[in-house]
């Protein structure tokens, strides 16, 4: 029923005019963090980091334990004439019991288990925030690209019917012998070119389509568009090398690579304390209880001790020195790793800024283009009527003008999506920023 309730809703809000059904990016967003299998599994991971902790502090903390038996004995014992001692058959049951409980007090890897369990929390956690950013800027991507084969449908849907008025121009001109079948043909092959690149447009925008799907669980109903026009600012500071330092101090790239670091340098103390004595608080009790014996004797006996127990490796083949040298390879292997980060991170950090300040530039370039071709175009159709221009100037300047429009709207995008990257890259995007970019959106008309 519900199903149903929902399909004629949606059929009703598609085919009555003013009446749409819109998913703007805050929205997407939101339901990404619900629905992202990658962010899903990223939570996962900090749950079970949290109990690695528990269980690298409990090599620190007291065991206990019980152990029981019980037996039934069968006892034969034959003696030789030498001993003079009875044959004895003897058949009784028996049952023990007993607990230890130890107490490390010197147990130099246990600690660095611990501190590693730690270590291991704080890249996890670190990983999450990572990831939650990585998301933001996938799910703006995935946006803006359906948006953008969005626009490139229709505006070969605009030209195509541009190129149609133009054909049927042409065949009424060529009727009335104003102009030669050269006309014809020529917007007649513009038309068919228009329709082929029509079917590639749509099956991109399937593509895009499918992408965002990947993301969120199910397909977008109807997205809101970039209002026109729009401002877009610098970066603030307006200074690459800035970026760049604060890029070092707070990316969560860099911080997942530096607690992998701090990982490996406990991993280091862990193979050097395997040389080092443990010592650990330890007491026993143990009850025995047998109902009979050797001469079918029942004993009941208890015993408890308490004490220091010291154990020190005195040799294991060059097995901890092995593992000791492997560590440190680790080390060096993760501080090559930080460094590399740090650099990965700094470039992808300058091409973000110079991505926002470039598509700055580039859109105010196409503004003004977009402005000069639609003037071009009012001219070329001016000219065609006086006489002065062809047809052709005329579909030439149609195809300049729809480029513009295009390219503009995919510079917009493209500037709007490094300026995400370029927050991300830092380390400082928060959820304020996709509604900010949100207030950048409006309903799409039907």
């Amino acid at each position: 029923m519900k199903k149903t309730i929902l399909a004629r809703s949606l059929a009703f809000a598609l085919f009555v005019p003013g009446l749409v059904f819109g998913e703007d990016l805050l929205q997407v967003y939101k339901e990404a963090v619900k629905a992202d299998t990658v962010y899903a599994g990223a939570r996962a991971q900090v749950d079970a980091a949290k109990e690695r902790v528990i269980q690298g502090k409990s090599g620190l903390r007291p065991q206990a334990n019980l152990n029981g038996e019980w037996k039934w004995n069968d006892l034969n014992i034959r003696s030789d004439n030498t001993a003079r001692l009875p044959n004895t058959d003897n058949r009784f049951t028996s049952w023990q019991a007993g607990a230890r409980a130890t107490q490390p007090l010197y147990r130099t890897q246990n600690s660095a288990v611990y501190e590693q369990s730690k270590f291991g929390l704080k890249q996890i956690e670190a990983q999450l925030s990572l990831i939650g950013q990585q998301l933001m800027v996938r799910v703006s991507q995935a946006y803006f690209d359906v948006l953008l084969a969005q626009d490139t449908v229709d505006y070969l849907k605009s030209q195509e019917a541009a190129i149609s008025e133009q054909l049927a121009q042409a065949k009424r001109n060529f009727e009335v012998g104003t102009a030669t079948i050269t006309d014809t043909y020529d917007a007649q092959a513009r038309a068919d070119l228009v329709r082929a690149q029509q079917i590639g447009a749509k099956n991109e925008f399937e593509v895009k389509m499918r992408a965002l799907q990947q993301i969120i669980g199910r397909l977008p109903i109807k997205l809101s568009v970039l209002a026109d026009p729009i401002t877009l600012s610098l970066p603030e500071p307006n200074d690459i090398e800035r970026w760049v330092e604060q890029a070092y101090k707070s990316s969560w790239d860099v911080a997942v690579q530096k607690t992998v670091v701090d990982q490996s340098q406990t991993a280091l103390d862990i193979a050097r304390g395997g040389h080092d004595p443990t010592v650990d608080a330890v007491g026993t009790f143990s009850y025995d209880s047998k109902n009979g014996g050797n001469f079918g004797v029942a004993t009941d006996t208890r015993s408890f001790g308490a004490g220091i127990e010291v154990a020190y490796p005195l040799y294991t083949s060059g097995n901890l020195t092995a593992k000791v040298r492997e560590a440190i390879a680790n080390r060096t292997k993760a501080e090559q790793d930080y460094e590399a980060t740090r650099r990965d991170v700094a470039q992808k950090t300058r091409e973000a800024f110079l991505g926002v300040v470039s598509g700055l530039a580039e859109i105010k370039a196409l503004e003004q283009a977009l402005a000069s071709n639609k003037l071009s175009l009012d001219a070329s159709k001016l000219g065609q009527e006086v006489g002065v221009r062809t047809q052709v100037d005329v579909l030439n300047a149609q195809e300049r003008l729809f480029s513009a429009r295009r390219d503009l709207q995919r510079s917009r995008y493209s500037t709007i999506v490094n300026q995400i990257k370029l927050k991300a890259a830092v380390g400082k995007l928060s959820d304020k920023d996709i509604e900010v970019l949100n207030s950048l959106l409006r309903e799409r008309k039907s």
